[in-house]
């Protein structure tokens, strides 16, 4: 049994994770800037009250972010007052040193700022969740048709990222990164438009979009998939049912 702090805790992912983590028996405290239950009040942006949320902590699972803008401040705070603890665990993106997206870019940022500390670590990159390709078609509600880009991507649940995560914790720090995880199935965005049309009852039409520049062709190329096998369970109709 550890002593575990989970930033980003309250999220989409950090929920499932802070979940899996105590239903194996650790003890958790998620960071947050408000405090309550079973919370360590500090703010990553500007390190208030980081150190006093670490002490005494075993591992701490990173899982915050600020899309981009702050990821790299964010994390440097981290490695700074996270010096004495025994296990450090980075969630991060598969891909992101082949697609050049400045969200990525600062994604992968983090990871080098971590692999440069002297703090024991393991880095975990996961393809896209369920929930942002959700969110994606969710956002053109007002079009009259779905645009999907033609690219293939292999989306897996939180719930799959958070169990790996729990497993990521009982294990020794790699100081390197642990294999990439992607859901079960690969699937191109217009196969996942007809699934997520048919869970809502969307009759619009799926527009094919191609787009031209680097990252685009990355993406097409098959650079947010996983080389060899799935890890997730949980597929995308799955989670649309």
């Amino acid at each position: 049994m550890s002593s575990i702090l989970v930033t980003g805790g309250t999220g989409t992912l950090g929920r499932p994770t802070v979940s899996h983590l105590r239903a194996a028996g650790h003890l958790v405290r998620v960071l947050s800037r408000k405090p309550g239950p079973d919370r360590a009040v500090a703010d990553l942006t500007t390190g208030v009250g980081l150190q006093a949320a670490v002490d005494g902590i075993d591992v701490v699972v990173h899982l915050a972010t600020s899309e981009g803008r702050g990821d790299v401040q964010q994390a440097r705070n981290l490695v700074e007052a996270a010096t004495g603890v025994r296990h450090l665990v980075v969630m991060s993106i598969v891909g992101i040193d082949r697609i050049p997206l400045s969200y990525y870019k600062a994604k992968l940022a983090v990871e080098q700022l971590v692999a440069e500390s002297h703090v024991p670590y393991t880095i975990l990159r996961a393809a896209q969740f369920h929930d942002l390709i959700d969110r994606v078609f969710s956002a053109q509600r007002y079009s009259p048709v779905l645009l999907a880009p033609t690219v293939p991507l292999q989306p897996i649940a939180v719930e799959d990222v958070a169990a790996r995560l729990a497993e990521v914790v009982g294990q020794s720090p790699l100081k390197g990164h642990a294999p990439d995880i992607g859901g079960p199935e690969r699937r191109t965005v217009h196969d996942l438009a007809l699934i997520w049309k048919q869970a809502r009852n969307s009759r619009r039409p799926i527009v094919p979009l191609r787009l031209g520049g680097e990252a685009f062709r990355a993406f097409a190329s098959g650079a947010a998939t996983v080389d060899g096998p799935a890890y997730g369970r949980i597929t995308f109709a799955e989670y649309c049912a």
